[in-house]
């Protein structure tokens, strides 16, 4: 059971929370996050993050307070624009400031720990709690960090270590006005039931082919939804590869939202079809259903656990279709150090109709409700699958 694994601590006022890396990471410790507020509900909680956190969450409602932004470090973040010239002077003016802060929890939700908690023990806490892989000094309260375990429940467990109790199982990220006045004026109101799609992914392995993705798009549309296409200002070329092969009133939207327009788009759109990157994760955490294309070491780790609304379909290549290592154990495709360093994508196994048949199911009805708003279209695959407004 999830829950409370050590007492409550007395006499919190301020607690510190590392959590520095990337979108999707930062869903899946929401839960945690709330958990640690309804805990503590007058202390303060601090997210020591990244420059991105600070712009998300500053008059954004939720768990955090506010942000402290971390500077560089290996195994925290990298480096981005803006950052000091001099990391090294950074992070000690950083500790320094931090231990004036004098907080009474300081939690490690970062990963396994040997590069987190020498920083969250330099913080001067009272207490400090985490997570302790096999090559990560202890914190004062701790538990093993098991690679395999769903990234949200891993986190509501770290927090059991100061007594917090979850709410809820699945991540929820509030929208603004902001994030709906971005995507109005950047997408448009939707003329007909919207659908995104977000072929781009970080890691290569993770990348669906583009040409598949356009397959998607092109019945979607002839369905009669309207689709865009999402991505970073680096994606734009791979948006609009899509967009252009589907063939039809296809859009992209790459390098035109911030991060707040994505969350106001998103909570607009009846369904995203996403690789396993941030995205889906965000999607998901406005409530909007999603069908997510994951390699299936990363469905253990990373798809939403529900299923009334979310969908992932798993790849199960286990083996570098470069070099044919199993990565599914101690050579781990996404693990920094492993014997396999090929960027070879470990998800071209899923085939389009897979996807297709769960978009279908989850706009036809199959979701919480199980009611259909219309009779099904016949899709271009030969199936009544998709309705559309036509």
């Amino acid at each position: 059971m999830i829950g409370r694994v050590r007492d409550i601590v007395p006499d919190v006022e301020r607690i510190a929370v590392l959590r520095a890396n990337a979108l999707g990471d930062f869903i899946f410790v929401l839960p945690a996050l709330e958990a640690l507020r309804a805990c503590y509900p007058y202390a303060e909680l601090v997210l020591l993050g990244a420059p991105w956190h600070e712009s998300l969450l500053r008059n954004r409602p939720g768990p955090v307070d506010r942000v402290l932004v971390v500077p560089p470090v290996e195994g925290i973040r990298a480096p981005v624009p803006g950052d000091s010239p001099e990391p090294a002077e950074a992070m000690v003016d950083f500790l320094a400031d931090a231990r004036r802060e004098r907080f009474d929890l300081a939690l490690q939700l970062h990963g396994g720990g040997a590069n987190s908690n020498p920083l969250v023990a330099a913080l001067g806490a009272r207490v400090t709690a985490g997570l302790r892989a096999e090559d990560a000094p202890p914190l004062d309260r701790w538990m093993r960090y098991v690679f395999y375990q769903p990234e949200i429940v891993r986190y509501l467990e770290a927090v059991g270590l100061v007594g917090a109790q979850p709410l809820r199982l699945a991540p929820r990220l509030a929208v603004t006005g902001a994030d709906l006045d971005e995507a109005a004026a950047v997408a448009g109101e939707p003329v007909r039931p919207r659908v995104a799609l977000h072929p781009g992914a970080s890691d290569p392995r993770r990348r669906w082919p583009a040409e598949r993705f356009a397959e998607v798009a092109a019945e979607l549309a002839t369905a009669g939804y309207e689709v865009v296409v999402t991505g970073s200002a680096g994606e734009r070329e791979l948006a609009e590869r899509v967009a252009d092969r589907a063939r039809g009133p296809v859009r992209s939207l790459a390098g035109q939202l911030s991060l707040g327009g994505l969350i106001g788009l998103y909570a607009g759109c009846r369904l995203v079809v996403s690789n396993d990157t941030g995205p889906v994760h965000v999607a998901a955490a406005v409530d909007t259903p999603t069908v997510g294309i994951f390699w299936v070491g990363n469905i253990i780790n990373c798809a939403v656990p529900l299923r009334a609304r979310h969908r992932p379909i798993a790849s199960w290549t286990i083996n570098c279709p470069i070099c044919g290592v199993d990565c599914s154990r101690d050579i781990y495709p996404y693990r920094p150090g492993g014997d396999c360093a090929h960027q070879e994508s470990f998800v071209t196994d899923v085939p389009v109709d897979e996807v297709l048949e769960a978009a279908a199911d989850l706009l036809d009805g199959g979701g919480p409700t199980g009611q259909a708003a219309a009779e099904p279209m016949a899709g271009a695959l030969g199936r009544p699958l998709l309705r559309g407004t036509r």
